[in-house]
């Protein structure tokens, strides 16, 4: 049976509405620059926003990105601001999560550019974990294992433990490969623990998230909520502080948003209403809006944030 969207075929509605994206994403030049990254001490956690909902996190001494995409453009979607960071300014990378096979996640040329990268400057690749049912694209690519989960399944690689968890989505690459998995991640090492949700709307899995893993800090999606549609498989930004309150996580960073245009609200209003909506619930010193390339570090023990 066809998938059907107010009367007309799914894949044809959402085809259209890529176009429309298309031609609004070459109409201003791209802004922004980049910058080298900063490394951080063992025993500090650091997360450096690269961009849409790519991040470098540093947790217990391990250098991680998380669905990076350093390309200019997605196959003729183009991106509105440079990446926080290029790969040839990239430490070594021991390990790559990513989230699901959306191509604004899964990018295919900036994964081999991060593997060519660390080959050449510690002559291993990186360890990649993706949801299961994604493993066939990148098992070529040359990272050096590739590891399958499904949610609330954990696994241990070079000493920190990753937790796949829940989110309300979709996997396909295309549209009929519906067999895909899709989730997000909890990262936890010597006590340091980064919650990054992959692509969401809100549901009520937060709450038990936080309940089960206590993240730290939560990376959160707060682009890409309109029309109202939209908000089936994305968060607005009220929803995502929601989700933050309910997380119990001491920091929130935003995401999925300024890079693409994916949504039809104006670029600016997320970040906007993500302000508003921290400063009514009291919450505004624990949402930290970060610039492409920078850099937040929590020191040890304290899980005092500092720039």
């Amino acid at each position: 049976m066809q998938r059907t969207w107010r009367g007309r075929p799914f894949a044809v509605r959402k085809m259209e509405q890529l176009w429309r994206l298309v031609r609004e994403s070459h109409e201003m030049p791209m802004s922004g620059t980049s910058r080298p990254v900063e490394l951080l001490k063992a025993d500090e956690l650091g997360v450096t926003f690269i961009g849409h909902s790519s991040f470098l996190l540093q947790v217990s001494g391990r250098k991680i990105l998380v669905d990076p995409v350093f390309s200019k453009r997605l196959i003729v979607l183009r991106r509105q601001r440079r990446p926080g960071t290029v790969v040839e300014q990239l430490p070594a990378i021991d390990m790559v999560l990513l989230t699901h096979a959306h191509m604004d996640h899964l990018d295919m040329a900036s994964l081999r550019s991060v593997i060519r990268a660390t080959r050449r400057l510690t002559g291993r690749t990186p360890e990649v974990i993706v949801p299961r049912g994604v493993e066939d694209l990148v098992e070529r690519l040359g990272f050096s294992q590739v590891h399958g989960l499904s949610w609330w399944e954990q696994i241990e690689v070079q000493g920190l433990k990753v937790t796949m968890t829940p989110c309300k989505h979709w996997g396909a690459r295309m549209f009929r490969d519906t067999h895909r998995g899709y989730g997000g991640y909890v990262v936890e090492g010597d006590g340091q623990s980064v919650y990054h949700s992959g692509d969401t709307a809100y549901f009520d899995g937060f709450h038990e998230i936080g309940k089960r893993l206590k993240p730290e800090v939560a990376l959160l999606p707060i682009g890409a909520y309109f029309p109202d549609s939209y908000r089936s498989v994305h968060t607005s930004p009220e929803e995502a502080v929601r989700a933050f309150v309910e997380l119990g996580a001491h920091k929130m960073v935003p995401m999925h948003y300024g890079t693409f245009r994916l949504g039809r609200e104006p670029m600016e209003e997320p970040v906007q209403r993500l302000e508003a909506e921290a400063i009514r619930l009291g919450i505004k010193d624990r949402v930290k809006i970060l610039e492409e390339g920078e850099t937040m570090h929590l020191s040890p023990a304290l899980s005092i944030p500092s720039l």
